[in-house]
């Protein structure tokens, strides 16, 4: 006579528990970090009231003039530059400019003959650089980039509430260069004429300078 042994399953884990086990975790160490993250301002507070009251136009008024000396005072002459850039543009942009992020910012000067103009940009040809080095002028009526804000080193982004704000400021010194360099220019017709410039570029492309003016003159 055989006897017959009952075999006792082990129990089965409920998978679609633990995937949800798991989820609420993650969840919650997700939050957690967020938390940590979050600068929270309290309506009413110092920083609240320095948010909504941040005028961009203001910073632009106050901010440009000290930029365009600070630019002024440093500029480097076209050829001497490109001369720098050439034998070792890390070096160059280390020497003359200002910061080390994407690209230094580089105060310059020149005069040359403007060429053709394309959505407000002009190339010019300024004697003394290689043909190879192509040097360019934004003269808008959009005047792109944060060049200008980022000329000096002194305008670091730990100032400002958020990063839009940041970018704001940034349009600010923008538009005030445009009030007060560019607007008694007439920067449509420039093709053909003599410019003498002083302004500053992000040194990226070694051979391909985008210049923001702080100075411009048109013979």
């Amino acid at each position: 006579m055989s006897t017959q042994t009952d075999i006792t399953q082990p129990p089965r884990r409920n998978s679609f528990s633990m995937k949800a086990v798991l989820g609420v975790v993650a969840v919650v160490v997700l939050v957690g970090a967020m938390a940590l993250d979050t600068k929270v301002v309290v309506i009413g507070s110092e920083e609240d009231a320095r948010a909504a009251s941040f005028s961009p136009e203001r910073f632009g008024e106050e901010m440009f003039p000290q930029v365009r000396e600070s630019v002024l005072s440093r500029a480097v002459d076209a050829p001497t530059l490109a001369a720098a850039v050439a034998e070792d543009a890390a070096a160059a942009g280390e020497q003359y400019g200002v910061g080390d992020g994407i690209g230094p910012v580089v105060p310059v000067r020149f005069t040359g003959v403007a060429g053709e103009e394309r959505a407000g940009v002009y190339t010019v040809a300024v004697e003394g650089v290689p043909e190879e080095t192509t040097i360019r002028v934004q003269t808008g009526p959009a005047i792109n980039g944060t060049d200008l804000r980022d000329a000096t080193g002194t305008i670091s982004f730990g100032q400002f509430t958020n990063q839009i704000e940041y970018q704001n400021a940034g349009a600010g010194i923008n538009n005030e260069m445009k009030r007060q360099v560019l607007a008694d220019i007439d920067t449509e017709n420039l093709s053909g004429k003599t410019i003498t410039v002083t302004g500053v570029f992000k040194l990226i492309n070694p051979k391909n300078w985008l210049v923001t003016p702080v100075e411009m003159t048109v013979q």
